[in-house]
């Protein structure tokens, strides 16, 4: 899965090559530090994982943001719009760079710009979709239920 965050203020993309991407003020811990002292030196972590990106603030002292609401964890969706205290991404997915990309032309699979639950989710055409839950413990050992 090609993932990106692409900053509203219009710099340079950040893509997300890792599996697991660690965010925060700290260029010797981080592998997106980001250069504001309201950002935590640990801010929060980004988990590439079953076409989304799962996300999970570490404690920050001014939060994560999704959509403009505080979250703790959850799944981004292509459009969502993240921002750790002032510095804010627009999330976009997309099938590997290798992979043949076929154009949609029934507008299924577009975001709603709301952020994904950890349960009872619900996908923008209104049906409920099987979101899987994640641990701690899943993300620091870099696996997802199931695997």
């Amino acid at each position: 899965m090609f993932a990106q965050l692409l900053p509203v203020d219009g710099s340079t993309p950040v893509t997300l090559n890792r599996p697991i991407t660690v965010v925060g003020r700290s260029p010797a811990i981080c592998d997106l530090p980001l250069e504001n002292t309201s950002v935590s030196k640990l801010h929060c972590i980004l988990v590439k994982t079953d076409g989304l990106i799962y996300m999970r603030d570490l404690g920050s002292t001014n939060g994560t943001r999704v959509n403009g609401q505080r979250v703790l964890r959850g799944a981004l969706l292509p459009g969502d719009q993240i921002s750790f205290s002032g510095s804010a991404y627009r999330v976009h997915l997309g099938p590997d760079q290798d992979a043949p990309v076929e154009p949609s032309t029934n507008g299924v699979g577009k975001s709603d710009g709301k952020i994904a639950k950890d349960h009872d989710a619900t996908d923008p055409r209104g049906t409920k979709s099987d979101v899987r839950m994640i641990s701690d413990s899943d993300i620091l050992h870099g696996s997802t239920p199931g695997q």
